[in-house]
């Protein structure tokens, strides 16, 4: 299975003193998707960055750029970070008054839709929406901060939406995030996820040596 696991490194772990150099060596090292973490201080407790770092970054690489918002409320920023660069736009669900019409703001951007769950948030959130999006993003911590340990109660909760999407032969990438490092990646392969977001392993393991890290948790079995 490990060939078809994407790995999408969190810039959230990275150097923002030189955030364009790291996004060129993330390129450079094999990474599928480039996960950038947007905070307001509001929905979560931290803030990062927003549109225009975005803007900035989007010439430094092909690669997709797989945006997670976190804010609140978040419809009235999709057009801003779709004309930045997102090519995937996840949201969550508590973000908004009305799940379908976010997904359609998107959709009108011409955008890939996720959405993501936190760790104690109902799978019955998105259940029918499944058949509108493109991804569903798991958090194995609670939003806000890198370098959390990863919460293992997500695991039932991963393998229950793999069996609906599976079920329902329904194209959707299933990516987790949240503690992700090369011993916990082979449980959440096996619960179904094909999309891996990791940080802290990606940036810190073996002296930072970012190709050997994106490489060990696409191939770790």
């Amino acid at each position: 299975m490990g060939k078809f696991v994407k790995i999408s490194p969190s810039i959230l772990s990275a150097d923002f003193s030189k955030l364009g150099e790291e996004i060129v060596s993330l390129d450079k090292a094999g990474a599928d998707y480039i996960h950038v973490d947007v905070m307001d201080g509001h929905f979560v407790p931290n803030i990062t960055i927003g549109p225009e770092v975005i803007k900035k970054l989007r010439p430094l690489t092909k690669k997709t750029f797989d945006v997670h918002l976190m804010i609140s409320p978040v419809d009235k920023y999709i057009e801003d970070f779709s004309k930045a660069g997102a090519d995937i736009i996840t949201f969550h669900p508590e973000a908004t008054s009305n799940t379908s019409n976010t997904i359609k703001l998107i959709k009108k951007q011409k955008k890939k839709v996720g959405i993501s769950l936190k760790p104690k948030s109902s799978i019955d959130l998105i259940k029918d929406h499944l058949d509108n999006i493109d991804l569903v993003l798991i958090m194995s911590v609670e939003p806000g901060f890198g370098g959390q340990k990863f919460m293992p109660e997500v695991i039932d909760k991963l393998r229950n939406i793999k069996k609906i999407i599976s079920e329902k032969k329904l194209n959707i990438d299933l990516e987790i995030d949240g503690g992700i490092n090369f011993e916990n990646c082979k449980l959440a392969k096996d619960a179904g996820a094909n999309v891996l977001v990791s940080g802290s392993t990606i940036f810190k393991e073996n002296s930072g040596n970012l190709k050997k890290n994106i490489s060990l948790l696409r191939s770790n079995q």
